[in-house]
């Protein structure tokens, strides 16, 4: 069984994050206080307080990308995947990868965005037509 995960992380703005994470991502607020917003992230927990977001760099090698590393996300089921990449696009959405396939027809398909939030926190964004094969080789 999968149990949530929290992940804490900084963000510059936390009106503009509210309007990114909820409407833009679909995430539900929770709690809040003047200097940090809860959100429930595909029920994970995401804790966005005010400060300086962490340093990253397009180190990671994803294909022929070239991704910033640290980054975070998650995995969705195709459906939940389509539909957020739709949202994303329609608002227009500075993607570092735009929403594609790899692997396509081999173990481990899926499909992935790269994006960064108005804090410049890089993020992707997977999804699987069978969530069981996430670990598939």
């Amino acid at each position: 069984m999968l149990v949530p995960f929290h992940f804490a992380f900084h963000v510059t703005d936390l009106d503009i994050a509210r309007d990114f994470y909820g409407n833009a991502l679909g995430a539900t607020e929770g709690r809040s206080t003047e200097t940090w917003v809860d959100f429930d992230f595909f029920g994970h927990q995401l804790s966005l307080h005010l400060g300086e977001p962490f340093p990253n760099a397009a180190t990671g090698k994803v294909g022929d990308h070239m991704v910033p590393m640290p980054h975070f996300g998650v995995v969705l089921p195709l459906d939940a995947w389509n539909t957020l990449a739709g949202r994303l696009e329609e608002r227009q959405t500075d993607f570092i990868i735009a929403p594609s396939v790899r692997f396509k027809g081999e173990p481990g398909e899926q499909w992935t965005m790269f994006f960064r939030d108005p804090s410049g926190n890089p993020m992707e964004i997977k999804g699987f037509a069978d969530v069981g094969g996430i670990f598939e080789t």
